[in-house]
């Protein structure tokens, strides 16, 4: 029996020092990637910014809205000694705060480099913010550009808690504050509150079409209802340049900007390169189980379904079009 007891210890000794260098390897194994992403990549410096070489892409997907990460990769770019800029953009909008950083920032960039803008499938609201700070935009004929407005949503319950039989009380410093708060029907006040701010980014909105296209007041009219338009109609309409593809958009940087055609397009990445290599989610997950934090390392596998989820959950004044329903 002592025998045995002495050989269970030693293949738990054995057991935890295989765990132990197993773990080592692994969180070796991250840093080395992480490093070699760090060094290689376009977006995070080293040996591929300091040739300057190459002409650098990115993307503007989805839903906008404020990122300091996102800018400081922007305003990083900027500095860089890369050639040109291509900016492909598919978004249907976002907050209009969000749209507004995106757009200073791509400006800055156009400032410094050659930029041109290419409408993968769809800029619009805030993703036309976007495409608006390049010099030149280019479509695809079937891509949707436009929807020139912004709105305000919120869900008004009060119907339902009628209904129900509750009854929401408060106490507030004054009438419109917090209003409108859905638990009650809003009051005209709140309403005039509301468009008054709805008005005043429209405005704004509607002076940057017009500024940046260069559209008398007779075609901005036609053009800044809200509706989204396709790229030959946004063609006719002064809202996109061209039609085509990153081809055309790196053919007119040759034309119009002496950026050497054959020069290599590469990808600039806005987010955490760490971030991007979702195979070291399932690395760092499987270190965690490795020493028993096995409910943590579900959350990190899952963080991808969180990430979908915290998209959606967008606050305040909106330049939205059409918000995606899955990734």
């Amino acid at each position: 029996m002592s025998l045995d007891a002495d050989t269970i210890v030693d293949r738990r000794r054995m057991r935890r020092k295989l765990t132990f260098w197993r773990v080592a390897a692994i969180v070796l194994l991250i840093g080395a990637v992480a490093a070699a992403a760090a060094v290689w990549a376009p977006g995070g410096g080293g040996l591929a910014e300091a040739s300057g070489s190459y002409i650098a892409r990115i993307k503007i997907n989805g839903l906008i809205r404020g990122d300091e990460e996102r800018v400081e990769a922007l305003d990083k770019l900027a500095k860089s000694r890369v050639r040109a800029v291509i900016v492909h953009v598919d978004s249907p909008g976002g907050t209009t705060a969000g749209a507004e950083q995106l757009y200073d920032v791509l400006r800055r960039v156009a400032a410094k480099k050659p930029t041109v803008v290419v409408v993968d499938g769809l800029a619009a609201s805030g993703g036309y913010i976007a495409a608006l700070a390049a010099d030149h935009i280019v479509s695809q004929g079937s891509s949707l550009v436009g929807s020139i407005g912004v709105l305000f949503q919120y869900p008004n319950v009060s119907d339902l808690l009628k209904t129900i039989g509750v009854k929401v009380e408060e106490v507030k410093s004054s009438p419109l504050k917090a209003a409108p708060n859905g638990y009650e029907p809003t009051s005209p006040e709140a309403r005039a509150a509301l468009e008054s701010i709805v008005k005043d980014s429209y405005a704004w909105f509607r002076g940057m079409v017009k500024d940046r296209r260069h559209l008398d007041e007779a075609l901005l009219e036609r053009v800044a209802d809200g509706r989204v338009f396709t790229g030959r109609q946004g063609l006719e309409l002064k809202l996109v340049d061209e039609l085509g593809n990153e081809q055309t958009a790196i053919a007119w940087l040759a034309k119009e900007k002496g950026v050497d055609a054959n020069l290599p397009v590469r990808d600039w990445h806005l987010t955490s390169r760490l971030g991007d290599l979702s195979f070291l989610h399932v690395a760092a997950a499987a270190v965690l189980e490795a020493v028993g934090l096995n409910s943590l390392a579900r959350r990190v596998e899952g963080s991808g379904t969180v990430q979908a989820i915290e998209r959606l959950n967008l606050d305040g004044l909106l330049a939205l079009w059409h918000p995606p329903t899955g990734n």
